[in-house]
């Protein structure tokens, strides 16, 4: 099991959002988090198409893009062409999953699986072997700064 390394861009000074990337790529960091919420998955709002296409220009590590957001099949193309190396849909938000992870992977961009806490990793048997990565919830989606859910890290296949 490879351990990436992805800090949120969510927890960023938005006020000196270019500072803020540059000490991520001058980091040890493997990627860049982006946490994009529509405002019905989770009760939140985050970035939008403008602001990642600016994170993008200044990023000099991947993108990896987790949509908090209802039907993300709609927005497939133009997040590949805002810049996302590799894009995370939620199992409970995307109703053809696998048509989904397909059209991910057709664009060149990897693909990624999230799961909240209380969803059964059993959930992901059939399509495990079609993505490359799983982003396990350890809080619910949505918000910044909660506590860690104890159990989530328990969690296995």
């Amino acid at each position: 099991m490879e351990i990436i390394i992805a800090p949120s861009i969510l927890a960023a000074d938005f006020a000196n959002i270019q500072q803020e990337v540059g000490m991520i790529n001058e980091s040890e960091a493997d990627w860049i988090h982006v946490d994009v919420m529509d405002g019905v998955f989770v009760p939140n709002i985050s970035f939008g198409m403008p602001v990642i296409k600016a994170i993008k220009k200044h990023a000099k590590k991947p993108l990896d893009v987790h949509l908090m957001i209802v039907q993300p099949e709609r927005y497939v193309e133009v997040f590949r062409e805002i810049g996302a190396d590799i894009l995370t849909v939620h199992i409970e938000a995307s109703t053809h999953l696998h048509r989904t992870i397909q059209q991910i992977k057709a664009t060149g961009m990897k693909a990624g699986v999230a799961i909240n806490p209380h969803t059964p990793v059993s959930l992901l048997q059939d399509i495990i072997a079609d993505i490359d990565l799983v982003c396990m919830m350890s809080v619910n989606p949505g918000f910044g700064g909660q506590k860690f859910i104890e159990h989530t890290y328990k969690k296995s296949f």
